[in-house]
């Protein structure tokens, strides 16, 4: 019993040293959350832009998320990394912690969680996110453009015949490097009925739901309008008309979904 409970807690620690050596040399980039979850207004106490600068000093770039971003950022947002501070705060002590995302939504890093008893509030947040930082020195990064390649490209050209027009437009719409063609077919026939879902609000996007009630996807806001991530399928959903185009791959085989959203 002894040897099986050593076994297990070695077994646990290689897991969580495991998650924390993600290789961060890949990214230039950090978007860092203009405003956090626990508070009410933006950069309220200084918090995203002391998280903002406390991030430079590892060698990233890094911005705001209500700031201008680089236009190779803009077209693959999966370059940066996505900062927030996350607050576990009890009634008189302030607890943070930073952590850091990929473009999918999923955590890479969480830095020791900072304390302070600071009864002022903007001292209180501003000591707790430097013990936070200070406890990243497991936090190794130099950039290195070679492994840029590795990053999956967010850009995926549309190709769209319009048999009516005979004409041709390839917008960028979502990602991948995959080449879709659709062809605008005369409307012989009556159009279908779409499934209908409904967007309920969560962290940094939306959690979309049928009737039944079950979430069917959720998806993560980008920086470009009408285009969402698919976090839990790893796909896009993009605006097209009047409803929204879901697109994912299910057995290495491409799947598009069309929907109706009510957000």
């Amino acid at each position: 019993m002894i040897k099986k409970t050593i076994f297990l807690l070695v077994l646990l620690i290689s897991a969580s040293l495991f998650s924390q050596q993600t290789n961060f040399d890949k990214y230039q980039y950090i978007i860092v959350a203009d405003k956090f979850d626990f508070l009410k207004e933006t950069d309220q106490y200084q918090t995203s832009s002391l998280t903002k600068f406390l991030l430079k000093k590892k060698g990233f770039k890094v911005f705001l998320s209500n700031e201008t971003l680089p236009e190779d950022l803009l077209v693959n947002r999966c370059l940066g990394l996505f900062a927030t501070v996350i607050d576990e705060s009890s009634l008189f002590v302030i607890k943070n912690s930073i952590q850091l995302k990929d473009c999918y939504g999923i955590t890479l890093f969480t830095s020791d969680i900072g304390k302070s008893k600071e009864k002022d509030f903007k001292k209180g947040y501003q000591e707790a996110i430097r013990i936070a930082y200070d406890s990243m020195t497991d936090f190794k990064y130099t950039y290195s453009a070679s492994l840029v390649d590795s990053i999956k490209i967010v850009k995926k050209e549309a190709v769209i015949i319009d048999k009516q027009s005979n004409t041709i437009t390839t917008p960028i719409i979502a990602e991948t490097t995959d080449i879709i063609i659709e062809v605008k077919e005369e409307n012989t026939t009556p159009s279908k009925t779409l499934d209908v879902l409904y967007a309920q609000k969560i962290t940094n996007g939306f959690q979309l739901v049928n009737t039944k009630p079950e979430v069917v996807f959720l998806i993560l806001k980008t920086n470009v309008k009408d285009v969402f991530i698919i976090n839990n399928k790893n796909g896009t959903l993009y605006k097209s008309g009047e409803n929204w185009i879901a697109e994912f791959y299910e057995n290495n085989l491409l799947v598009t979904k069309e929907y109706q959203i009510k957000f």
